[in-house]
């Protein structure tokens, strides 16, 4: 981590002259790139992770506007799921540099489904070695519509159901080093860790931070077990280095 990352990543994005405090800073991105309930379900994710985050919002309405100075005061920044993809990165494109530099100079960075395609490069931020593409189009897929779903992956050689809607699948450049949390059963990726720079990110296509409502408010069977242990598994892969 750089020297300016070390100065200010215990700070309080709502006060960047606070006093360092215990908590490392989370942001989660709640916008116009983003759905109702997906930042609300990443961030209780986080909340409930072992790094005692102190989770905070960033957004064009919100008290925190995403910005470089913002990114500086914080540990982890998250790009929860949304709808589409060109739409949503025409509402971050601006951001790609302070998210990239943030990244790239030891901050880590989250992306659930629409955040697991920008973190691509077609269109995205150009933070994986590889790229993504939608899952429905694979060969093989399990799953071949848009419409919300549940998905069956491989997490660490455990079968596990997750809802899915529409997300990517992950495409690494050959000889590129990649840590795969999860497949999906046609063997495409679902899951990833990756070094940038001095930083790491972790992408991934299905929902594991779906909360019980989002299964009730569409009527759609809830698995046996919610994969909320999976997305800890995801922070905890991101944060441990």
């Amino acid at each position: 981590m750089n020297e300016l990352l070390k100065k200010i990543f215990l700070r309080s994005p709502h006060d960047l002259t606070a006093p360092d405090q215990d908590e490392p800073v989370a942001l989660v991105y709640r916008g116009p790139a983003s759905l109702p309930g997906c930042p609300e379900a990443v961030a209780k994710s986080l909340e409930k992770s072992n790094w005692n985050f102190d989770v905070r919002y960033v957004g064009p309405k919100e008290k925190l506007r995403l910005s470089q100075e913002t990114l500086a005061t914080a540990a982890l920044y998250a790009q929860p799921g949304g709808e589409d993809l060109d739409d949503g990165y025409a509402h971050l494109k601006q951001h790609r540099r302070d998210i990239r530099r943030f990244v790239k100079s030891g901050g880590n960075y989250l992306g659930f489904c629409l955040g697991g395609y920008l973190a691509g490069a077609s269109p995205g931020f150009g933070l994986l070695p590889g790229d993504t593409d939608a899952y429905i189009e694979t060969f093989d897929a399990a799953v071949t519509t848009e419409e919300n779903s549940l998905i069956q992956v491989s997490w660490r050689g455990e079968r596990r159901e997750l809802f899915f809607q529409d997300g990517p699948h992950f495409l690494i450049n050959s000889g590129a080093s990649v840590h795969v949390l999860a497949t999906y059963t046609n063997k495409t990726i679902a899951a990833l860790v990756a070094d940038f720079g001095e930083g790491r990110v972790g992408v991934v296509g299905p929902h594991p931070e779906a909360t019980k409502k989002w299964f009730t408010d569409i009527n759609l069977t809830q698995p046996d077990r919610l994969g909320i242990d999976l997305a800890l598994d995801l922070v905890d892969e991101v944060m441990s280095r």
